[in-house]
């Protein structure tokens, strides 16, 4: 009886196998997107929005990796600062949480320029994060996710919230 019960065991994981290949399948190759959202840079409030893109392998069952980038701008400005162009590259980490859900982490190097009364600079720093991303069909997405920065020179930190759709292709 022990040897039958283990059998069945044996052969359920070994057809559930394929399923999470197949459910790992909207989350993976080349995708682009835009986003939008809220975004917080020295305490100051503005708006994010951008364009990504990237590429996701499925690594085992319901893991996925790859590297994305983004281009994005922001109204947020202070008193001293007008945040502007900021560009990113990051190593994306995912696990499938469903075959329609994908919950991702990310950390990588983001660029961004300051513009400030004629003295504009660029700082640089790292760029960590994760979020949700649901696929509405084979090709297409929505994603939610928080971004953080923390700037070199002693500038301080960057947080958003951002909201975005996409297409896999």
């Amino acid at each position: 009886m022990k040897t039958v019960i283990f059998a069945a065991i044996a052969a359920a994981a070994a057809l559930s196998t394929p399923a999470f290949a197949q459910d790992a399948a909207p989350f993976t190759g080349p995708r682009a997107g835009v986003t939008a959202g809220f975004d917080k840079v020295q305490g100051e409030e503005g708006f994010s929005y951008g364009v990504t893109a990237g590429y996701d392998l499925a690594l085992a069952d319901r893991v996925t990796f790859g590297p994305e980038v983004s281009f994005g701008d922001s109204t947020a400005d202070g008193g001293n600062f007008d945040a502007s162009r900021d560009l990113a590259a990051s190593a994306r980490l995912g696990y499938v949480v469903t075959p329609r859900v994908l919950a991702f982490g990310k950390v990588g190097y983001a660029s961004t320029r300051f513009e400030n009364a004629g003295a504009d600079a660029t700082l640089e720093g790292v760029r960590y994060g994760g979020g949700l991303e649901f696929s509405v069909t084979p090709n297409t997405y929505v994603s939610a996710e928080y971004q953080r920065t923390e700037y070199e020179a002693g500038f301080g930190g960057r947080d958003a919230g951002v909201v975005g759709f996409g297409v896999r292709f």
